[in-house]
């Protein structure tokens, strides 16, 4: 029954993003862009389906069950307020640079802020190595997933073919529809986990005869799980993860979908509902996972969620939160995929060999082909790393959280110069990679020196001062420069 709930499922996502692809214009905006037509709604789905990734459904809800219910404290809480606030500051402002100066990428943003090849480049390469460990968590967390929904490593279907044929079916509609079948894919799919989701909670916990007797026979085994001040999350630690929703502004993926927005009020929806919808996913998804030490005294093997789904929402109701977990990671994988083929035509092929002249049939050409390399490339390196999805999402999220400062600038500091944002970005690759090799890896339980202070508070406090201090140490812009991007 799973697997056919599932199958019903992926076909149904094909067939929206075949919608997408009838309408498409065969130009490399309206490819990568969707000629800047997407309404609030699908705005607001896409924006918080592509932020729903793995990382929340089944990372959260497994932090959850081995460290308790303060999870929730460090990132859901913050998210809900910083993420519409930098959708405003932020998001409305590129997207009206972007109207202006016809950009589809920020990668072109930056090159053409500080007129200077060097600084798109150190961008570029900065949020592509960041962006794949990122969208491992999507490929990874989907073969998981299928494999433990359907018997376990020894019964169940292998995480590579769970993982393959995810792959598979996103490279069709994005390949084919591009932008506009991603937006509209990511719409349902978003729908998709939010009801489902929100049932099968409440279905769940039905199971341990409601929240109150769920949570009263917590409290008798293991009160901590329940008690913020009690886990291991230091004070220091909660402040660190504060920074972690700023990654949202650096994100190639989530500025792919401001740019293609129709106007500046289209940004209301996202900013006004982001924080219900936050609500609607984080909380069950942290709850299921603290509940589930009722039943499930760790270790165990596999998301603690899909082991809750097997044993209280059998039948089609697991195949339903079955397919709604895939849809929480595909709407993500979508859009980070896209953004990648994107970049690369953008700002490789087309600024470097092409120029203008490369023609509009070359530019969704290229656009397809490293669509379809990027996720042979992801496949393959998911297939190797046994990292915990978690973790993998901390590491990623705070190096893009580190260069925010850098985001912002760009948009509001006249006096910021590329000399500023060049080291700046230097000095955050370089203390990202000391950190991971000093916390041997990627291991989210690392603070410095033990004290709960994690790098992601060192990253963003290290740009801050290097783009500052650079800055004011160098020739600024230009007026011709100010005119253009301060008017």
């Amino acid at each position: 029954m799973v697997l056919t709930v599932i199958a019903l499922y992926l076909i149904a996502v094909l067939i929206v993003g075949f919608l997408g692809y009838r309408m498409f214009k065969g130009t490399g905006e309206d490819y990568f862009l969707a000629s800047r037509t997407i309404g609030s709604f699908v705005l607001l789905m896409t924006l918080f389906g592509t932020n729903m990734t793995a990382f929340t459904i089944l990372g959260a809800s497994g932090e959850a069950y081995a460290h308790g219910i303060g999870v929730f404290a460090l990132m859901a809480s913050s998210s809900s307020l910083l993420a519409p606030l930098v959708f405003y500051f932020v998001g409305t402002r590129l997207w009206w640079l972007g109207k202006r100066h016809g950009y589809l990428t920020q990668v072109q943003f930056f090159r053409d802020r500080y007129e200077s090849d060097a600084t798109g480049l150190a961008m570029f390469f900065s949020v592509v190595v960041l962006l794949i460990p990122y969208v491992l968590i999507g490929v990874k967390g989907s073969g998981e997933a299928l494999m433990a929904l359907t018997g376990g490593p020894e019964n169940g279907v292998p995480v590579w073919l769970g993982s393959l044929l995810v792959c598979v079916v996103i490279f069709v509609y994005v390949m084919y529809g591009g932008m506009r079948s991603t937006a509209w894919a990511n719409t349902f799919q978003t729908l998709v986990f939010m009801v489902v989701g929100v049932v099968s909670f409440f279905v769940i916990l039905r199971g341990y005869g409601g929240i109150e007797a769920a949570m009263q026979t917590l409290q008798e085994e293991n009160s901590s799980l329940l008690i913020i001040g009690k886990t291991r999350y230091q004070f220091l630690k909660i402040i660190s993860y504060l920074f972690v929703p700023l990654s949202v502004g650096v994100f190639p993926h989530i500025f792919s979908h401001w740019l293609a927005a129709r106007s500046a009020r289209t940004f209301r929806a996202p900013i006004v509902l982001y924080p219900i919808c936050i609500t609607l996913v984080w909380v069950p998804s942290v709850v299921l996972g603290v509940i589930g030490n009722i039943d499930f005294p760790p270790p165990i093997n596999g998301p603690i969620l899909v082991h809750l789904i097997l044993q209280h929402a059998g039948g089609l109701l697991a195949g339903l939160l079955a397919a709604g977990i895939f849809a929480a990671i595909m709407s993500s994988l979508d859009s980070q995929t896209l953004s990648v083929g994107t970049l690369f035509t953008e700002d490789v092929i087309s600024h470097y060999r092409f120029h203008d002249r490369l023609e509009e049939e070359k530019k969704v050409f290229y656009g397809r082909c490293f669509v379809a390399v990027f996720l042979a490339v992801v496949f393959a390196l998911s297939c190797w790393t046994s990292r915990s999805i978690f973790n993998m999402g901390v590491w990623s999220l705070s190096g893009f959280a580190g260069l925010f400062p850098v985001v912002v600038a760009a948009l509001y500091w006249k006096r910021s110069t590329k000399q500023g944002v060049l080291a700046a970005i230097g000095v955050v690759a370089l203390l990202w990679a000391t950190f991971f090799k000093f916390s041997s890896g990627i291991a989210g339980d690392y603070t410095i020196g033990g004290s709960g202070l994690m790098p992601v508070a060192v990253l963003f406090a290290a740009c801050s001062a290097t783009v500052w201090v650079v800055s004011c140490l160098t020739k600024p812009p230009g007026s011709a420069t100010l005119d253009k991007f301060f008017p």
